[in-house]
């Protein structure tokens, strides 16, 4: 079986865009199921959760426990609505799917990473100090999952491996301790992710990637793996141009999807365990915009060095914006642009600064006479 590419459009939640993405948002779907609540947050903010499938093979199934990682719980909605809509529901019959689509209610609301107390509940699993965690542990308990899947979103800082490639996907096969070992739970997991990258290099060729898999016992999905239960962590990242994210929720859903089958299937391939460390470790080498060979100081004319600037998103009362700001300035030959401007040794400037600086915000600037924006679209996301 295969997610039909061709029908996305017409499973894919229309009303559900960008990257603001909050209860108030998934409670307005009329394409999903009434919700349960299975808790509060810090905040006393619902955290809802619903179930798919009656089979005996148990997934959980959760996404924003970051906040402002909203790619996943789209791609979620979209992938439900399509097996609710008839395709595929006969492998349900071998699983039952148990979903939270935000963890953290109240950094969505905010669009921040950590919660209403400023904890990383993604660094919060051997101590569980706030609700959010004790609720995700007591599904875990209660549930008794053969497996999970532990939904992010990463930024556009990220490349597969060394190349000019950006890290579209990513995954993780979170370690079980220091040495890393390769125990048969991470096997499992590492066999999935497998299933799913020969998947994924039919449309994104050397455009997914793999997290170190350093230990670190307070991380959920470390901890979930510890305990015998084999965990996936996946990371949706940047597809050219797509800031909205929009791109990447598709191929999220088909990871989802096949996932989903590989184990609905029988498909778990321990055997081929290796071929997870053919996917190439992601690396930081991008930046949203570089502009290369610029002069920045009039008074120096032969002084010429490249500037990196990253997009900073900002909730303000008209709703989520990007502020590009500048990374670094100096020699960036060893990094790639998702966007690159040649100012072919020119003056660049911007009219309110003297001389640009590192962590200036600037929306645009002038190559000489030649005004140029660096975030179209009102900066809206």
């Amino acid at each position: 079986m295969e997610l039909k590419f061709d029908k996305y459009n017409e499973f894919r939640i229309k009303s559900l865009f960008g990257r603001y993405i909050t209860n108030e948002s998934i409670l307005q779907l009329t394409e999903i199921p009434p919700y349960s609540e299975i808790g509060k947050s810090s905040n006393n903010l619902p955290i809802y959760y619903l179930k798919l499938g009656s089979g005996p093979i148990k997934i959980l199934i959760w996404s924003q426990m970051h906040g402002n990682e909203s790619t996943t719980t789209k791609a979620i909605f979209d992938l439900f609505n399509y097996l609710e809509s008839g395709y595929y529901k006969d492998f349900l019959t071998s699983c039952t799917l148990f979903i939270i689509p935000i963890l953290n209610p109240d950094g969505a609301k905010a669009f921040t990473r950590l919660n209403a107390n400023n904890i990383d509940l993604n660094r919060d699993a051997i101590i569980r100090s706030q609700k959010e965690s004790i609720i995700l542990r007591q599904v875990f308990d209660d549930f008794n999952p053969h497996y999970c899947f532990n939904l992010h979103g990463q930024r556009t800082i990220y490349s597969a491996g060394k190349s000019n490639s950006p890290s579209i996907i990513s995954f993780l096969s979170p370690s079980e301790d220091t040495k890393r070992s390769i125990t048969k739970t991470r096997k499992k997991s590492m066999s999935i992710i497998n299933a799913i990258n020969s998947v994924l290099q039919l449309y994104l060729p050397n455009q997914v990637g793999r997290y170190d898999d350093s230990f670190n016992p307070n991380c959920v999905g470390d901890q979930f793996q510890t305990i015998g239960v084999p965990t996936v962590l996946f990371e949706a990242g940047h597809y050219p141009g797509d800031y909205s994210r929009e791109q990447t929720r598709k191929y999220i859903a088909l990871s989802l999807f096949t996932a989903i089958e590989c184990i609905a299937e029988n498909k778990v391939n321990e055997k081929f365990y290796s071929l997870y460390f053919d996917i190439p470790e992601n690396q930081t080498l991008f930046n949203d915009v570089i502009i290369r060979n610029a002069n920045i100081n009039s008074s120096r004319p032969n002084d010429f060095c490249d500037i990196g600037i990253q997009f900073i998103e900002v909730l303000g009362s008209n709703g989520l914006k990007f502020k590009p700001t500048i990374d670094y300035i100096g020699d960036l030959s060893n990094k790639y642009g998702h966007r690159e401007i040649n100012a072919n040794f020119k003056q660049v400037f911007h009219p309110e600064f003297e001389v640009l600086l590192e962590k200036y915000e600037i929306d645009f600037i002038f190559v000489e006479s030649e005004k140029i924006e660096l975030f179209v679209k009102n900066n809206l996301i």
